[in-house]
């Protein structure tokens, strides 16, 4: 769909010191609280997120993170966020050495409820329509003067008469009325039909209120162009070929990460017990 896009962004995430020993969820339920509302500072609506720590950039220019999103120091090995037990005369917190020691994961802000900010890389799914773009919804309900649609199963859509084709007729049955074709019967729009149609105004303030249009070419019903409009069927066929080399992908990527974690879990465990005897 023309108006989903992907976006990476660099974050700063107040966390309140209570969560400081669940830092990932607390991150991770402060963006959940952002899902399915417009934000102006993604010009667009947040569908998903998957986020990791940032903490600089390595001496290749590669982010200091671990292969499960986790901090990582210069010599690879995870850093942890410091409690804050041992600390020097300053009150920072230090190592059994004496060196100071800082966490990692945030730092602490002054003022009276001291949350401290944490810095996270976030690759972010966004729905962000546009004039004239090309969306699909589902019909929901409809009448002689308007045709109400959803996208995505959350966002509204309302396509008043003036923005209908002169060439849809519209017919009032007793299970709510359809727009047929007058040019061709077959090319129906009742409750239920998938269609395509062109952005005309979007509301943000209503949370991407969409307001559509199907003066435009190829719009209408989606299983009617998909038949009678050559471009229009290309394009799927091209949207569909991507979408299963897509979950191609993703498939093998569980597959090998199933097989990294059968090789993990057949590892001999010995308990601390049994160690001791050993030796």
């Amino acid at each position: 769909m023309e108006a989903l896009r992907t976006a990476e962004a660099e974050l700063t995430v107040y966390v309140h010191p209570s969560n400081a020993k669940r830092v990932r969820h607390a991150v991770n339920r402060q963006l959940s609280a952002l899902l399915f509302t417009y934000d102006d500072r993604f010009d667009g609506v947040l569908l998903m997120h998957e986020f990791a720590f940032h903490l600089g950039n390595d001496k290749e220019g590669k982010t200091n993170k671990d292969e499960n999103g986790e901090p990582k120091d210069v010599s690879g090995e995870p850093k942890s966020c410091v409690k804050g037990k041992i600390k020097d005369g300053g009150g920072e917190p230090k190592d059994e050495s004496g060196e100071p020691k800082t966490c990692v994961k945030g730092k602490i802000m002054n003022g009276l409820v001291p949350y401290f900010g944490v810095q996270v890389l976030a690759n972010l799914l966004l729905f962000s329509p546009q004039p004239d773009m090309s969306l699909e919804g589902k019909v929901e309900m409809l009448g002689k003067e308007s045709i109400h649609a959803i996208v995505l199963g959350v966002f509204s859509v309302a396509i008043m008469s003036e923005d209908i084709r002169e060439k849809f007729k519209f017919k009032r049955k007793s299970d709510g009325g359809k727009f047929v074709s007058r040019t061709d019967k077959k090319h129906v729009i009742k409750r239920g039909t998938m269609i395509r149609f062109s952005v005309k105004r979007v509301d943000t303030e209503m949370n991407c209120h969409i307001t559509g249009s199907l003066i435009p070419p190829r719009t209408g019903c989606m299983r009617w162009l998909s038949v009678h409009d050559t471009e229009y069927a290309s394009e799927l066929k091209r949207s569909r070929d991507t979408s299963t080399k897509i979950e191609q992908n993703e498939q093998e990527h569980r597959i090998l990460k199933n097989e990294d974690g059968m090789v993990k879990s057949e590892q001999p465990y010995k308990s601390r017990k049994r160690r001791h005897i050993e030796e």
